[in-house]
């Protein structure tokens, strides 16, 4: 029996899920992206999950796309819209970032909420290197997160950055030492499941409302309380009183 690719772990409110490929990096495989689409559904549908951890088992987040799947063995829109998936899920998601995060394993990355970065980490987007062009998201979410100019700036030259460079630019919120990223996370994890996940979740629909709207449609839109109310709003609110 061939071990998961994904891994899922619950604990308190947080779905944890571990790119289990460390021998090769955790370069992701057709296989990979089945199972992590699985996960994906089943967490989308699971009201007990009130946050969502990704990282990467051994010594890397991930090495980027298996280039040995290119082509005829991995589906390329069924990889793109797994990350989709991943960036529409209902609960906040964290990535944890260290050693490789590269290319394909920076796209998967990029589809989450926030980004913390070990030290350790080099970021970058290979695509160049190999004569392949993006089409899980890159040339969207990238230039999204550190602007144009900086996205034009890794994609034409394929240079990794480290994680304190990615912070400096702005792609990721946060960089740690390695020895202190774990304790990082698991307080960022707890002031999220603290808070009101029905919050959490219609707080995340409207701000990817808001990026599809212009302004003032968006102001309107958000006053029309189109989700409606968390539903522990009034035993919250019996609290303060």
């Amino acid at each position: 029996m061939h071990p998961e690719l994904i891994t899922r772990h619950d604990a308190y409110g947080l779905a944890t899920l571990t790119l289990n490929r460390p021998d090769k990096l955790n370069a992701l495989s057709p296989q990979s992206f089945v199972e992590l689409r699985a996960h994906l559904n089943a967490i989308a549908a699971d009201e007990s999950v009130a946050c969502v951890l990704l990282q990467g088992a051994g010594r890397s987040f991930c090495a980027g796309h298996d280039l040995s799947t290119i082509g005829a063995e991995m589906d390329e829109a069924f990889a793109a819209d797994t990350i989709d998936a991943l960036e529409r899920l209902p609960q906040p998601t964290i990535a944890r970032l260290h050693g490789h995060c590269l290319t394909g394993g920076l796209e998967l990355a990029l589809g989450c909420d926030i980004l913390v970065a070990a030290d350790s980490a080099k970021l970058g987007d290979t695509h160049g290197q190999w004569g392949l062009v993006p089409v899980w998201g890159m040339s969207v979410r990238l230039p999204q997160r550190v602007g144009y100019a900086k996205a034009k700036e890794l994609m034409f030259t394929s240079r990794r950055i480290t994680g304190q460079q990615a912070l400096d630019w702005g792609l990721v919120d946060h960089c740690l030492a390695d020895a202190e990223i774990d304790a990082f996370i698991g307080g960022l994890v707890a002031e999220v499941v603290a808070n009101s996940s029905g919050t959490n979740r219609i707080v995340k629909r409207l701000l990817a409302e808001a990026a599809n709207r212009n302004h003032q449609d968006a102001l309107q839109f958000e006053r029309t309380l189109p989700f409606g109310l968390p539903a522990d709003m009034a035993q919250r609110m019996a609290k303060a009183r």
